[in-house]
């Protein structure tokens, strides 16, 4: 249970410091476009992804989902830091991975270390983007078990 504690600590702290660092224009050159994005993810688990970016090259996220397959049905919450590879043949196209944390709040509650990697596309004319991504899971309470996850989102900046 202690493990837990410091785990949604760490999500909730690294959520404040993206909300409050000072903005870049973070989104391949587009002034138009805020660094603050919200929508949803498809998958598993299904339901709200916020995206906080702090440069060109680096982002908060974090998950508030349902999950459904594998257990009982169960809130989901993870919180990752972001580092983006952005194509040189394809600007508007980047590669990211990172490192985060997650916690599954059912009758056995489960927190554990998440290692996500994805495509972002930056759409140029409007404010959206649209992310897919495969997460491998370390879980660390109440066992030590290899878990994943996965979805496909789109979010709205402001």
């Amino acid at each position: 249970m202690k493990l837990l504690k410091i785990i949604v600590f760490i999500s909730i702290a690294g959520l404040l410091v993206s909300l409050t660092s000072a903005p870049a224009k973070a989104q391949a050159g587009n002034d138009n476009r805020g660094n603050f994005g919200i929508g949803v993810m498809i998958g598993e688990p299904t339901g709200i992804s916020v995206k906080s970016w702090n440069s060109m090259r680096t982002a908060f996220d974090i998950g508030a989902a349902w999950s459904l397959t594998g257990r009982e049905e169960a809130l989901h919450l993870h919180s990752d830091f972001l580092w983006h590879s952005w194509f040189s043949n394809a600007e508007d196209l980047a590669f990211y991975y990172g490192i985060g944390a997650r916690v599954i709040f059912a009758d056995e509650a489960t927190a554990g270390a998440r290692f996500p990697l994805g495509l972002n596309f930056i759409f140029q004319t409007i404010p959206f983007d649209l992310f897919v991504e495969a997460v491998p899971i370390i879980d660390l309470t109440p066992d030590v078990e290899l878990a994943g996850n996965g979805a496909v989102g789109l979010r709205y900046y402001f």
